[in-house]
């Protein structure tokens, strides 16, 4: 084989492999050796069947499987003799002009990898901010799930529902006086103002007592989700059961126990493990930022073009995707164009960090464990429907690069820990709202390597408040029952669903998710 360099500019290389007829002939041949036995022709035996017969019958493909794997060989040859390694996948060209006994010409084309000078990682000072999860943080938290479990008694009977009350009635609802499918339920409960239900329904309960009997009308929204009732005026017969007022809770062991748990005290440690998960996650990604800060003040190198096209790509897609939830997409696109180059140079630094780090993991041993690229791949799966995890496992086992963007994630956090481990670390404590200032001063920076994985958490940390704590078992609170269903009925193909019932707002449709 015969290469000839044709390009040698920075990073890019280009070359071109002259193959000859000969050895692509060879191939041809090995590879009818290689089926022969496989071969059934009428009239000889399993695998004597003559090879200038295999190639009548087989010549194309067989002829197109020795072309392809010579030039495979070809470039990883080229590859190989080189010590070149590959930024992405070499681009591959077969010669217009080629023909079956002809030697082939192939153009390759490829970026390489920038030799990283020595990574200086040693001398590196981190500040490490520090908040307690104190008392009042806690207080404050169980008072806001206090605040937020509402629990309801009957109200005396010549009491009037007001805002904040529960209604619970039995419904008829008529369009041009006649009933809708969808339209007749018994015992629907609704907090008024809950906005649960279409404009003008909640307002109209304002008033009723147990045992009242009423009609109200309303019309549906032009864009509710049953299209046989979109924009239509209509009337509800309602039969008011009984109305319900709220029940102040309390912060004490009885509240807890409603949530299974054994006492407040239990509850609030709940509450200080969660806020102090959270602060420990503002803490490290603060030192995060300010460690890649200070790896890429110090170290400066070229990298491929193709991979800061390709983090550029990545970030784009991610932008264009928010710009679409925003009040006004078009204005958010405007101004992601006028920040087009910030963003160029924020996927090329990503590209340099993702290299840094890189070569600090090879270099000091740091590997992921069969053990741990399981423990991912499962985590991955388990975002899949079931009947997909199955297909989902196979295409990382046939796609090594989905498998590479999958492991790169925890690959750079345990490079992180390693250098965090190197650093000379100074404690200061500080406060929660001081914290969040400093990460949210430092958005628009880039802090995460080009490893292929989402860095929006790196770059805009939004610090989230404590989840509460889940009931021990499954209960919705009585503010929140089912909707009205639709009456029993023979199933049609144009039924609504149950949660189209006609008397609440159409559910707005869920972000599709990204999958890995």
């Amino acid at each position: 084989m015969n290469i000839a360099e044709t390009l040698n500019e920075g990073l890019k290389r280009a070359f071109t492999l002259t193959i000859p007829a000969k050895d692509i002939e060879a191939m041809v041949d090995a590879e009818v050796k290689k089926v022969a036995p496989q071969v059934r022709m009428p009239g000889f035996r399993p695998g004597k069947v003559p090879a200038n017969l295999i190639r009548k019958m087989h010549g194309e493909a067989i002829q197109a499987d020795a072309l392809n794997t010579a030039i495979q060989n070809g470039v990883s040859k080229l590859v190989s003799d080189k010590g070149f390694r590959p930024a992405m996948q070499p681009s591959v060209e077969l010669g217009e002009d080629y023909a079956h006994g002809k030697d082939a010409e192939v153009k390759v084309a490829l970026e390489i990898l920038p030799d990283v000078p020595a990574p200086k990682i040693d001398g590196i000072k981190l500040e490490r901010l520090t908040v307690e999860a104190d008392d009042a943080t806690i207080d404050a938290e169980v008072g806001k799930l206090v605040s937020q479990q509402k629990a309801f008694e009957d109200a005396d009977a010549k009491h009037k529902a007001a805002t904040g009350d529960l209604v619970v009635m039995d419904y008829l609802g008529k369009v041009d006086g006649e009933p809708f499918d969808g339209g007749k339920g018994e015992d629907m409960s609704i907090e008024i103002g809950s906005g649960r239900l279409i404009p003008g329904f909640e307002d109209q309960l304002v008033g009723v007592k147990a045992g009242d009997e009423k009609t109200i009308k309303v019309t549906f929204p032009e864009e509710y989700q049953a299209a046989y009732l979109a924009g239509k005026p209509a009337t509800f017969d309602l039969v008011i059961k009984k109305v319900q007022t709220a029940k102040t809770a309390s912060a004490d062991d009885d509240f807890a126990k409603s949530l299974g748990l054994e006492s407040l005290e239990k509850l609030r440690e709940l509450f200080k493990g969660q806020i102090e998960q959270e602060l420990n996650g503002l803490t490290r990604t603060h030192m995060k930022r300010t460690l890649l800060d200070q790896l890429a003040s110090s170290h400066d190198f070229p990298v491929p073009p193709s991979m800061v096209d390709a983090e550029f790509d990545q970030i784009w897609r991610q932008l264009e995707h928010e710009a679409g939830h925003e009040p006004d997409p078009a204005a958010a696109r405007k101004e992601m164009e006028a920040e087009r180059d910030d963003y160029r140079r924020i996927a090329e630094r990503r590209v340099r960090l993702g290299l840094l780090l890189s070569e600090i993991g090879q270099g000091n041993g740091i590997e992921i464990s069969q053990a741990e690229m399981n423990r991912l791949v499962q985590q991955a799966a388990m975002q899949y429907d079931p009947k997909d995890r199955e297909r989902f496992v196979q295409y990382l086992q046939n796609e090594p690069m989905a498998a590479a963007q999958l492991r790169a994630p925890l690959y750079e956090d345990k490079v992180v820990d390693f250098l965090f481990s190197k650093a000379d670390i100074t404690d200061r404590a500080t406060t929660r709202a001081d914290l969040e200032s400093q990460i949210e001063a430092e958005e628009g920076h880039v802090h995460g390597p080009g490893c292929g994985h989402d860095h929006s958490h790196d770059e805009k940390p939004k610090a989230k408040k404590a989840a509460a704590p889940k009931k021990a078992k499954a209960e919705e609170p009585v503010a929140e029952a089912a909707a009205p269903k639709p009456a029993a009925k023979a199933k049609k193909a144009a039924e609504p669903k149950a949660e189209a019932a006609p008397a609440e707002k159409p559910a707005k449709k869920a972000p599709a998710k990204k999958k890995a």
